[in-house]
């Protein structure tokens, strides 16, 4: 089984008055979160579930990545990926993940950041060097598992496959 984990892209604090929950993508962050969907598609990395928290900025990467998912995805918004983006979101993952083969968590830090470090037993070297530097937003965690079902997911039992940052694609592009 196969976990994705999507920072949400670049979000706008142009406006003090805006409730964190609330706060939408910046032109940065829509163009990153287009970058990163088109990646995931070119690399076949499609969810067939997708995990995504409530705040805004979040749904938007989501409505960013839609356009170039060509299967079928069950989309499940959870308020507890916002309130508990303090938190490793495993527990939320064993709860909701069920037996989707490809499961897409779209978060905050520095949950997402926490929960890719811990379950995490093996990795690419390059993959867990720039993990390790930092979890910048709109960047993808791929970790596969040996797993039939995410509840019994446990730490330290993923291979991080790859560790992709918007900057990397652009870096590729130019």
């Amino acid at each position: 089984m196969r976990l994705l984990l999507l920072r949400h892209a670049k979000s706008d604090w142009g406006d003090d008055d805006i409730a964190d929950i609330d706060r939408p993508l910046n032109s940065r962050g829509k163009t990153a979160a287009v970058t990163m969907a088109r990646y995931m598609k070119d690399a076949g990395l499609l969810p067939n579930q997708i995990l995504c928290s409530t705040a805004q900025r979040t749904r938007e990467t989501l409505a960013r990545l839609l356009p170039f998912l060509p299967q079928e995805a069950q989309i499940h918004l959870i308020s507890d990926l916002y309130q508990q983006s303090e938190d490793d979101y495993s527990g939320l993952i064993r709860k909701h993940g069920g037996r989707a083969q490809n499961l897409m968590v779209i978060g905050h830090n520095p949950a997402t950041e926490d929960t890719a470090l811990s379950l995490t037993g093996t990795a690419d070297a390059q993959a867990m060097s720039d993990l390790q530097e930092k979890y910048p937003t709109g960047a993808l965690a791929v970790i596969d598992f040996d797993i039939a079902e995410w509840a019994e997911l446990h730490p330290k039992t993923g291979h991080l496959e790859r560790f992709t940052r918007p900057r990397d694609l652009k870096d590729a592009a130019d």
